[in-house]
């Protein structure tokens, strides 16, 4: 296997497996690729043409209400509260990356701290599940990582049966973690599967924090104190600065989100951010981390959206480089912005 350290970005969240299932042609340039949310961003081509040689790939599931006539379609919905359903779901997209090992075309990532093998293949993905609905009862997680999950969110925007997510309210008492989600944690520990805070409410975040002491990330989250702070609509969605300081004390790593709204809190339909606001949040990261050590890439390109609400000057994965670039105009050392674009994430995992 080549050098891990020699690929040039590694991306913590990337949801290639539901881009595959709602349409989108993996194998294709973007220009070439149909499916949800164009133009496109991300295909496998993509990425080996931008170094985006490591990443998190998600197993990303939806909870639906079957009598809402506006819900959400397609194969990574499922009914609420159903488990089986959710199964099927998630199971769908784990067989995918299966499928995508089996062909040479990605290496599955061993659970953190564990060496991966010699391999050839053009990209190594660590699996990470968003919504830990498929997991049918706790004691199935093995299930889940014997076969490949690597890294775990309890939950997705909504609430799951684990725990509250970011869409729910902030004084809701009800959206910490369910009694499921109290049983399910201590297994995720005992497996060495680690916990991805990027989803959970402010109540869950807290309530898992004070029960176990295990390294935790946040895939794909900003800075809540530059999103317009507590009030904010979307304020659950990303990290006050209390969790940034918690996930850096147990050596956790956090990945910068590329979405434009997510990015500036004024963003407006139409309207994107700019490069200067992904190094701010960068910067804001580090700060209140204590070291740029705590910070990566987790894009989310194409999770929902399309390239054109990624940052200007940010057209494709291609032009991540602009990224680095404007980190060391910012004044980060070259060692820095190489702990940016893989070698903070290669370190945590230790891979």
């Amino acid at each position: 296997m080549s050098d891990p350290a020699a690929d040039r970005w590694f991306d913590a969240h990337l949801d290639l497996a539901y881009l595959a299932e709602t349409g989108r042609d993996l194998h294709a340039e973007p220009s070439d690729a149909r499916g949800r949310h164009q133009p496109v961003a991300v295909t496998l081509p993509a990425m080996r043409a931008a170094g985006v040689g490591v990443c998190l790939g998600t197993i990303f599931t939806e909870p639906v209400d079957p009598d809402d006539p506006e819900r959400e379609t397609g194969p990574f919905a499922y009914a609420d509260a159903d488990p089986l359903g959710a199964w099927k779901a998630g199971m769908r997209q784990l067989k995918l990356y299966h499928a995508w090992r089996d062909a040479g075309l990605i290496q599955l990532m061993p659970a953190r701290g564990n060496k991966p093998a010699p391999s050839d293949a053009p990209l190594r993905l660590g699996v990470l599940m968003e919504g830990a609905d498929p997991i049918e009862h706790p004691e199935q997680l093995d299930e889940w990582a014997d076969a490949g999950v690597i890294a775990i969110g309890l939950t997705w925007a909504r609430r799951s049966r684990y725990a509250g997510g970011n869409a729910t309210p902030m004084d809701d008492p009800a959206i910490g973690l369910s009694s499921l989600a109290r049983e399910l944690i201590p297994r995720i520990d005992s497996r060495g599967v680690v916990h991805d805070l990027s989803h959970l409410s402010q109540k869950a975040t807290d309530e898992l924090l004070a029960m176990t002491d295990a390294p935790v990330i946040a895939s794909h989250s900003n800075a809540r104190a530059l999103m317009g702070g507590r009030d904010h609509p979307k304020t659950q969605r990303h990290l006050a600065d209390e969790t940034i300081r918690a996930i850096a004390s147990r050596g956790g790593v956090i990945g910068v989100n590329l979405l434009s709204d997510f990015l500036h809190p004024d963003i407006k339909r139409g309207q994107r951010a700019s490069i200067a606001d992904v190094v701010r949040h960068a910067d804001h990261i580090a700060e209140i981390a204590g070291s740029r050590r705590h910070v990566g890439l987790g894009s989310d390109a194409d999770g929902g959206f399309g390239a054109d609400r990624l940052p200007v000057g940010i057209d494709g994965l291609g032009d991540l480089d602009r990224v680095s670039e404007a980190l060391r105009d910012a004044g980060w050392s070259d060692a820095e912005v190489t702990g940016f674009m893989h070698g903070n994430w290669m370190s945590f995992w230790g891979w």
